[in-house]
């Protein structure tokens, strides 16, 4: 195995807690009933999946939640609720990123995600140190401006273009086994990051501090 030199980060359940009944809940108390079955943790349907794909924009994506929504709902009312499925990013994180940065690797981002959810809470979150997104990583990819998620291979090859990376100095990190399967499938590395074990966030970028990730 080469080195590895490019480490690609997904959000969602690895730089980013996540808890999906908080958000599930708090928009069925806004009216929206379907909202058990239109959100997974994996991936979203309806109008939430439309929106991670660029189909829907923000303000498209309010237009049709409103009518489904208990009267007197507004837009942050739908939005705070739909980011509650964000638990935290704990600033632990972004210190453990910036070293790794620090120590020579080349840092990317590829998420599904969501203009409600990018240009607000995230946006925030990465800015707990005065800092930026564009401050921690060298490219950010993201399905709603890629316009196709994960795990469709495509998305995966955009990044290697777009960024002239190496796969097999690659490495992706993403808490779904499919989209750890699909990265494998265009040359990659990819370890699956899990809450408990071997390979927790905190585990695995300690490994690749020590420049061991795979052992």
């Amino acid at each position: 195995m080469e080195k590895i030199k490019n480490i690609i980060f997904d959000l969602g359940g690895v730089v980013i807690d996540l808890q999906r009944e908080c958000a599930v809940a708090a928009l069925e108390n806004l009216g929206i009933k379907q909202a058990g079955t239109l959100l997974g943790e994996y991936g979203q349907k309806g109008p939430f999946g439309e929106l991670e794909t660029g189909e829907l924009t923000d303000a498209e994506f309010y237009d049709l939640l409103l009518p489904q929504a208990l009267p007197g709902t507004t837009c942050t009312d739908l939005r705070n609720a739909f980011e509650a499925f964000l638990k935290e990013l704990p600033k632990e994180r972004l210190i453990m990123i910036r070293e790794l940065r620090k120590s020579g690797y080349k840092l990317f981002v590829l998420s599904n995600t969501n203009p409600v959810m990018f240009n607000n809470w995230i946006d925030t979150a990465f800015r707990a140190e005065g800092l930026t997104m564009n401050d921690y990583f060298d490219g950010i990819a993201l399905s709603f401006q890629e316009r196709t998620l994960k795990p469709d291979p495509q998305i995966f090859r955009n990044v290697i273009s777009r960024y002239n990376l190496v796969p097999s100095e690659t490495l992706m990190l993403d808490d779904s086994e499919k989209n750890c399967n699909a990265a494998k499938s265009v040359g990659l590395n990819a370890i699956r990051i899990t809450k408990s074990g071997e390979n927790t966030f905190d585990s695995v970028c300690r490994r690749l501090l020590l420049d061991n990730p795979l052992k």
